[in-house]
């Protein structure tokens, strides 16, 4: 994942956060407010780590998945829909409903 999935969903990211580094306290959380620079620090200081330490433990777990919260977010789901359009058939809206285009029916089965 990129660091703009976690500032744009910061929330969604504190119980990751919190799994990952369980001395971290939401209310600090809530003050870095998506602000990757200020994480850093923060991590740093929570770890006893210098900052290019902390930086890296950081990019570590950026390599993970995203949390369900973020994937399940409605903003996610209107976006992949969005990118589904350079698959669609011509004629056909990515948010038209699969029945009108027979995907839905019991008929060619």
């Amino acid at each position: 994942m990129k660091w703009h999935h976690v500032q744009e969903n910061w929330p969604a990211f504190f119980d990751a956060i919190m799994d990952r580094w369980p001395k971290a306290d939401e209310s600090d959380l809530e003050d870095i407010d998506g602000d990757q620079r200020a994480f850093i620090v923060y991590i740093a200081e929570l770890t006893a780590q210098e900052t290019a330490e902390a930086a890296q433990e950081i990019r570590d777990w950026l390599t993970g998945e995203l949390p369900s919260d973020v994937v399940m977010d409605p903003r996610h789901d209107d976006h992949s829909i969005s990118l589904s359009k350079k698959f669609m058939p011509e004629g056909e809206d990515e948010f038209d409903d699969d029945a009108r285009f027979g995907d839905d029916t019991n008929e060619d089965r």
